[in-house]
C-alpha cells in the first residue's frame, strides 16, 4: 500500500491525540536511528534523558519512559500502593473513567472516587474519603491521584497543589500527578515544570508527550523514591518496558531538552481561548467551563451532531448537553474560522 489515506489538511476539534507528529520529533526519531543501541533504555538517548528530567525536575528525579499515558498511570500506582491500599480520585479522572479498569483490573488498585464541581481535588473534598485508618475491614486510603490540568481542562496552581500535597503527606498518604497535559498547564501558569510538581510536594508524576506533539511516548518520573517500590520491574511486568527504547527518549528529549514543549502548549492554549471567544459569540452557544488550558466546554445548539461527525468532537455530558473541544499545537486561526461559520449556519 503506498500513499495516503486521509487529508493532511482536514484538522478536527476531538483530541489534541488526533494531531500529527511536530516536525522536530519526526526528526529527532532519523537522528536516533542507524547503526546499533543497546536495548531496553541502555542507549545514549535514554541517558541523556535521564540527565534533561533532572533538570526540569531536581536532582532527584528518575525517568521511566512508557508507551502510553495508561501504561504510565498503572506502572505508577502500582508501585506506590500495596494490596490493601486504595487511591483516592476525582470521579471524573481519566483512571477512573477513560481507561477501560485498567488500574484496578491490571494494576489491582482500588479507586476511591471524589465527586468534584470543576474536576479539581481540594483537601476539604478529599478528607470524607480518609477514614477506616487501621481498621482491618477497610481498605487504607494510601495515594491521592489529580491531573494536571484536570478533566475539566482546568489548572492547579502551585500554592493549590502545595496545599493538597501538604494535606496528603500530613494524613500519611503520597501524590500522584497525571500529568499528560502538564505542559499546557505550566504554559498557561507561566510556570516552569518543577513548580507544578517536585516544589509543590507531587510524589510522582507521568510526563507527558502524545498529547504534545510526540508520536508515542510518556515517562514515569519518580520525584519522592520513599513514595514508589519496584517502578523497573512493574513496567517491565505491565508490558511498557519498549526494548528499542532510544525512539521513545529521542522524542522527549526534542520535546523537553529545549523549549519545544512550551512553545507547542502555548499555541494550543492561545487556539482554545481564540476558539472559546469565536463560538461563544454564535447564538445559542454557551461555554461552561473556564478555559484554563488547551479545552473549551460548550453547549451547543440543536443540530450539533452533525458537526461533532464532522469535527470529530464529543458529547462530554449527554443529560446537560454538554461538548468538548480540544486544540491542539497544529490547530490554525482557519481551523477555527470554519467552525464557527459552520456552527453560525445552525
Amino acid at each position: 500500500m503506498s500513499g495516503r489515506l486521509h487529508d493532511p489538511g482536514w484538522r478536527g476539534f476531538g483530541s489534541d491525540n488526533h494531531a500529527g507528529v511536530h516536525p522536530e520529533v519526526l526528526e529527532a526519531i532519523g537522528r536516533a536511528n542507524g547503526g546499533h543501541q543497546p536495548a531496553y533504555g541502555d542507549d545514549a538517548y535514554t541517558a541523556r534523558l535521564r540527565e534533561v528530567i533532572r533538570e526540569r525536575f531536581g536532582a532527584g528525579a528518575e525517568a521511566f519512559p512508557v508507551f502510553n499515558g495508561t501504561g504510565a498511570n498503572v506502572v505508577a500506582l502500582q508501585a506506590m500502593t500495596r494490596p490493601w491500599e486504595a487511591v483516592i480520585c476525582p470521579a471524573t479522572s481519566h483512571i477512573n473513567v477513560d481507561e477501560c479498569g485498567a488500574p484496578e483490573r491490571m494494576g489491582g488498585v482500588k479507586l476511591l472516587e471524589v465527586r468534584t464541581p470543576d474536576g479539581r481535588l481540594t483537601p476539604e473534598l478529599i478528607a470524607p474519603r480518609v477514614w477506616g485508618l487501621g481498621d482491618v475491614h477497610h481498605v487504607q486510603p494510601r495515594v491521592v491521584a489529580l491531573a494536571e490540568t484536570s478533566e475539566y481542562g482546568t489548572n492547579y496552581t502551585p500554592e493549590a497543589l502545595a496545599e493538597v500535597c501538604a494535606y496528603a503527606h500530613d494524613a500519611g498518604m503520597f501524590v500522584y500527578m497525571d500529568g499528560s497535559r502538564l505542559s499546557n498547564a505550566a504554559a498557561a501558569l507561566d510556570v516552569p515544570l518543577r513548580a507544578l510538581t517536585t516544589d509543590a510536594g507531587v510524589d510522582l508524576v507521568s510526563l507527558g508527550g502524545t498529547k504534545n506533539g510526540l508520536m508515542f511516548g510518556e515517562a514515569v518520573v519518580v520525584l519522592n523514591p520513599d513514595a514508589a517500590l519496584g517502578v523497573p520491574y512493574l513496567r517491565k511486568g505491565s508490558m511498557q518496558l519498549t526494548s528499542k527504547m532510544r525512539f521513545a527518549s529521542a522524542q522527549l528529549l526534542a520535546l523537553y531538552e529545549g523549549d519545544l514543549w512550551l512553545r507547542n502548549a502555548r499555541h494550543a492554549n492561545a487556539m482554545a481561548v481564540r476558539l472559546a471567544e469565536a463560538v461563544a459569540a454564535v447564538p445559542g452557544v454557551e461555554i461552561t467551563q473556564p478555559v484554563e488550558a488547551n479545552a473549551v466546554f460548550v453547549r451547543l445548539p440543536a443540530g450539533a451532531e452533525a458537526l461533532s461527525e464532522r469535527y470529530r468532537f464529543g458529547v462530554w455530558d449527554e443529560s446537560h448537553g454538554e461538548w468538548r473541544l480540544m486544540t491542539a499545537w497544529d490547530t490554525t486561526d482557519d481551523d477555527i474560522d470554519t467552525l464557527v461559520k459552520d456552527l453560525a449556519a445552525l
